[in-house]
Protein backbone atom coordinates (compact mmCIF):
# COMPACT_ATOMS: atom_id res chain seq x y z
CA UNK A 1 0.00 0.00 0.00
CA UNK A 2 1.01 3.19 -1.15
CA UNK A 3 0.04 6.48 1.11
CA UNK A 4 1.74 9.23 -1.20
CA UNK A 5 0.53 10.20 -4.82
CA UNK A 6 3.53 9.65 -6.85
CA UNK A 7 1.64 10.12 -10.28
CA UNK A 8 0.94 13.63 -8.80
CA UNK A 9 4.03 14.37 -7.97
CA UNK A 10 5.74 13.43 -11.72
CA UNK A 11 2.55 15.28 -13.69
CA UNK A 12 3.80 18.28 -11.68
CA UNK A 13 6.28 20.62 -13.49
CA UNK A 14 9.14 22.44 -11.69
CA UNK A 15 8.85 25.84 -10.67
CA UNK A 16 11.97 28.26 -11.43
CA UNK A 17 10.56 31.75 -10.46
CA UNK A 18 11.70 33.01 -8.29
CA UNK A 19 13.53 29.94 -7.27
CA UNK A 20 12.68 25.80 -7.74
CA UNK A 21 9.93 24.59 -6.26
CA UNK A 22 6.86 22.29 -6.42
CA UNK A 23 3.57 22.03 -4.87
CA UNK A 24 1.53 19.28 -4.85
CA UNK A 25 -1.98 19.10 -3.55
CA UNK A 26 -3.61 15.68 -1.84
CA UNK A 27 0.14 14.27 -2.11
CA UNK A 28 -1.39 12.04 0.45
CA UNK A 29 -4.95 11.52 -1.02
CA UNK A 30 -8.25 12.70 0.40
CA UNK A 31 -9.05 8.95 1.53
CA UNK A 32 -5.86 8.31 3.26
CA UNK A 33 -5.70 11.50 5.18
CA UNK A 34 -8.18 11.08 8.06
CA UNK A 35 -6.43 7.76 8.89
CA UNK A 36 -2.64 9.54 8.71
CA UNK A 37 -4.30 12.25 10.76
CA UNK A 38 -5.25 10.41 13.38
CA UNK A 39 -2.06 8.67 13.75
CA UNK A 40 -0.32 12.22 14.33
CA UNK A 41 1.84 12.05 17.52
CA UNK A 42 1.41 14.77 20.52
CA UNK A 43 3.89 16.81 20.30
CA UNK A 44 4.56 19.04 23.60
CA UNK A 45 4.16 22.40 21.97
CA UNK A 46 5.78 24.61 19.08
CA UNK A 47 9.03 24.60 17.75
CA UNK A 48 10.20 21.34 16.11
CA UNK A 49 10.37 17.80 17.82
CA UNK A 50 12.71 14.93 15.92
CA UNK A 51 10.75 11.42 15.89
CA UNK A 52 13.11 9.95 18.34
CA UNK A 53 11.20 11.52 20.77
CA UNK A 54 7.51 11.15 19.80
CA UNK A 55 5.19 8.21 19.60
CA UNK A 56 5.85 7.47 16.13
CA UNK A 57 2.75 4.95 14.92
CA UNK A 58 0.17 3.27 12.65
CA UNK A 59 -0.78 5.36 9.51
CA UNK A 60 1.79 7.91 10.33
CA UNK A 61 4.51 5.92 10.39
CA UNK A 62 4.38 4.18 7.46
CA UNK A 63 3.76 8.03 5.76
CA UNK A 64 7.21 8.53 7.47
CA UNK A 65 8.83 5.35 6.19
CA UNK A 66 7.39 6.15 2.45
CA UNK A 67 9.08 9.29 2.19
CA UNK A 68 12.62 7.66 3.49
CA UNK A 69 12.29 5.80 0.51
CA UNK A 70 14.40 5.20 -3.06
CA UNK A 71 11.22 5.99 -4.39
CA UNK A 72 10.28 9.07 -3.08
CA UNK A 73 14.39 10.26 -3.28
CA UNK A 74 14.81 9.36 -7.07
CA UNK A 75 11.48 11.33 -7.85
CA UNK A 76 12.69 14.13 -6.28
CA UNK A 77 16.22 13.81 -7.39
CA UNK A 78 14.59 13.96 -11.37
CA UNK A 79 12.21 16.99 -10.25
CA UNK A 80 14.95 19.60 -9.15
CA UNK A 81 18.08 17.49 -11.17
CA UNK A 82 19.75 16.76 -8.22
CA UNK A 83 22.72 14.39 -7.06
CA UNK A 84 21.39 12.77 -3.39
CA UNK A 85 24.12 9.85 -3.32
CA UNK A 86 25.69 10.33 0.33
CA UNK A 87 23.26 13.29 1.43
CA UNK A 88 21.83 12.17 4.54
CA UNK A 89 18.37 13.16 5.36
CA UNK A 90 16.80 14.57 8.88
CA UNK A 91 12.87 14.75 9.98
CA UNK A 92 11.24 16.88 12.67
CA UNK A 93 7.69 16.75 13.48
CA UNK A 94 5.89 19.94 14.24
CA UNK A 95 2.03 20.12 15.51
CA UNK A 96 2.22 23.50 16.62
CA UNK A 97 2.94 27.32 15.50
CA UNK A 98 3.79 30.01 17.49
CA UNK A 99 3.59 34.16 16.93
CA UNK A 100 6.83 34.68 15.74
CA UNK A 101 7.59 31.45 13.36
CA UNK A 102 7.14 32.03 9.80
CA UNK A 103 9.27 34.97 10.19
CA UNK A 104 11.13 35.87 6.44
CA UNK A 105 14.06 33.32 5.86
CA UNK A 106 15.91 30.79 3.33
CA UNK A 107 16.97 27.66 5.73
CA UNK A 108 20.68 27.44 7.00
CA UNK A 109 23.00 26.29 4.50
CA UNK A 110 23.58 22.92 5.64
CA UNK A 111 20.27 22.16 4.06
CA UNK A 112 20.32 20.56 0.50
CA UNK A 113 16.52 20.11 -0.58
CA UNK A 114 13.69 21.14 2.11
CA UNK A 115 10.26 18.94 2.08
CA UNK A 116 7.35 19.94 3.63
CA UNK A 117 4.20 17.44 4.06
CA UNK A 118 1.02 19.53 5.61
CA UNK A 119 -1.34 17.39 7.52
CA UNK A 120 -4.32 19.62 8.35
CA UNK A 121 -7.71 18.02 7.11
CA UNK A 122 -8.78 22.34 6.92
CA UNK A 123 -7.16 25.43 6.53
CA UNK A 124 -9.22 28.70 7.49
CA UNK A 125 -7.00 31.15 9.00
CA UNK A 126 -5.27 33.57 6.56
CA UNK A 127 -2.30 33.47 8.34
CA UNK A 128 -0.21 29.83 8.85
CA UNK A 129 -0.11 29.85 4.62
CA UNK A 130 3.50 29.66 3.49
CA UNK A 131 4.65 32.01 0.64
CA UNK A 132 7.03 31.25 -1.98
CA UNK A 133 8.58 35.15 -1.98
CA UNK A 134 10.49 36.95 -4.15
CA UNK A 135 12.93 39.00 -1.37
CA UNK A 136 13.35 39.15 2.19
CA UNK A 137 11.85 42.47 2.43
CA UNK A 138 8.05 42.20 1.44
CA UNK A 139 6.14 39.41 2.88
CA UNK A 140 3.12 40.68 0.37
CA UNK A 141 5.83 40.11 -2.52
CA UNK A 142 5.02 36.16 -3.40
CA UNK A 143 4.94 33.98 -5.94
CA UNK A 144 2.68 31.70 -4.38
CA UNK A 145 0.76 30.63 -1.48
CA UNK A 146 1.07 27.11 0.08
CA UNK A 147 -1.86 26.67 2.48
CA UNK A 148 -1.12 23.84 4.78
CA UNK A 149 -4.49 21.72 4.42
CA UNK A 150 -5.09 18.33 2.71
CA UNK A 151 -2.03 16.58 2.40
CA UNK A 152 -0.07 19.52 0.73
CA UNK A 153 3.67 18.69 -0.19
CA UNK A 154 6.07 22.02 -0.98
CA UNK A 155 9.32 21.25 -1.44
CA UNK A 156 12.00 23.76 -2.72
CA UNK A 157 16.17 23.74 -3.28
CA UNK A 158 17.74 25.78 -0.56
CA UNK A 159 19.45 28.66 -2.10
CA UNK A 160 20.64 32.21 -0.78
CA UNK A 161 17.58 33.29 -2.46
CA UNK A 162 14.60 30.88 -1.27
CA UNK A 163 12.89 33.35 0.89
CA UNK A 164 9.90 32.28 2.11
CA UNK A 165 7.42 32.59 5.08
CA UNK A 166 4.08 32.98 6.59
CA UNK A 167 1.55 35.42 7.92
CA UNK A 168 1.78 35.16 11.90
CA UNK A 169 -0.64 31.98 13.14
CA UNK A 170 -0.91 30.71 16.55
CA UNK A 171 -2.25 27.33 17.22
CA UNK A 172 -2.20 23.53 15.56
CA UNK A 173 -0.72 23.47 12.35
CA UNK A 174 1.05 19.84 11.59
CA UNK A 175 3.49 19.58 9.24
CA UNK A 176 6.63 16.74 8.68
CA UNK A 177 9.52 18.46 7.30
CA UNK A 178 11.99 16.07 5.65
CA UNK A 179 15.65 17.68 4.59
CA UNK A 180 18.92 16.45 2.81
CA UNK A 181 22.16 17.67 4.19
CA UNK A 182 25.44 18.35 3.34
CA UNK A 183 26.81 16.07 5.88
CA UNK A 184 25.93 13.67 9.03
CA UNK A 185 27.08 16.05 11.43
CA UNK A 186 24.46 18.28 10.78
CA UNK A 187 22.10 15.44 11.14
CA UNK A 188 23.78 15.11 14.47
CA UNK A 189 23.88 18.54 15.41
CA UNK A 190 20.33 19.33 14.96
CA UNK A 191 18.57 16.41 16.29
CA UNK A 192 20.45 16.95 19.60
CA UNK A 193 19.41 20.29 19.56
CA UNK A 194 15.99 19.48 18.76
CA UNK A 195 15.67 16.38 21.01
CA UNK A 196 16.91 18.77 24.31
CA UNK A 197 14.10 21.04 23.29
CA UNK A 198 11.21 18.88 23.00
CA UNK A 199 12.55 16.97 26.35
CA UNK A 200 12.88 20.40 28.17
CA UNK A 201 8.77 21.18 26.70
CA UNK A 202 8.14 17.68 27.90
CA UNK A 203 9.38 18.35 31.68
CA UNK A 204 7.61 21.89 31.70
CA UNK A 205 4.44 20.43 30.67
CA UNK A 206 4.39 17.80 33.46
CA UNK A 207 5.64 20.49 36.06
CA UNK A 208 2.07 22.53 34.49
CA UNK A 209 4.76 25.59 33.24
Amino acid sequence: MTYLDYDALEATPLVRDPYDFIIVENFIPKDLLPKVSADFPDVPGAGSHPPSELDIRGHFAAVMKELDEPRFKSAIERKFGVDLAGRPSMYTVRGYTRERDGEIHTDTRSKIITVLLYMNEGWEPDGGRLRILRSSANLDDYVVEAPPNGGTLLVFRRSETSWHGHKPFIGRRRTIQLNWVTNQAVVAFEQARHRVATRAKKVAALLGA
